[in-house]
């Protein structure tokens, strides 16, 4: 049986950088605002847990994106297909990522769309053509590194 999964980013803004994300890759923000509802009303989470975003009620140290296609629980606004959880941590990044997501855009639009992850906070680190292969190494508005590829 295949596991489902997630990748969870931590960071210090989580609903920054879902926004970038979901910019970036095409994705759905989360809306999880009627669990928040449902939850207050019964006293699990206080309010201070909760932020305003966009208008509705947010998790104050926790954000995701999951792909606008896949089937979303309705009862907490959680996709059931690929998703990104963003999760405060108190330490900021000091080093290279461990793990990395590729975004491919193909051979035809991977430079015009790094151009226009540059407009939405991302930095260039990088660009490289090795092997037939041809990628620009980015950073997300937090350092985490990412790339481009053709």
């Amino acid at each position: 049986m295949a596991v489902h999964f997630k990748i969870c980013i931590d960071c210090t803004d989580p609903h920054r950088l879902a926004a970038f994300w979901a910019e970036a890759m095409g994705y759905a923000v989360e809306d999880h605002s009627p669990l928040i509802e449902v939850l207050l009303q019964q006293g699990v989470v206080g309010e201070d847990a909760v932020v305003e975003v966009d208008g509705h009620k947010a998790w104050k140290t926790a954000a995701a994106v999951r792909d606008p296609d896949a089937p979303v629980n309705p009862q907490n606004g959680v996709g059931q297909g690929m998703r990104l959880l963003f999760q405060v941590v108190p330490e900021k990044k000091t080093v290279k990522n461990r793990l990395h997501l590729d975004l491919h855009y193909g051979p035809e639009d991977y430079e015009a769309q790094a151009d226009r992850l540059e407009g939405l906070g991302a930095t260039r680190l990088g660009a490289y053509d090795e092997d037939g292969a041809k990628w620009i190494l980015m950073a997300d508005p937090e350092g985490n590194e990412f790339c481009a590829h053709a």
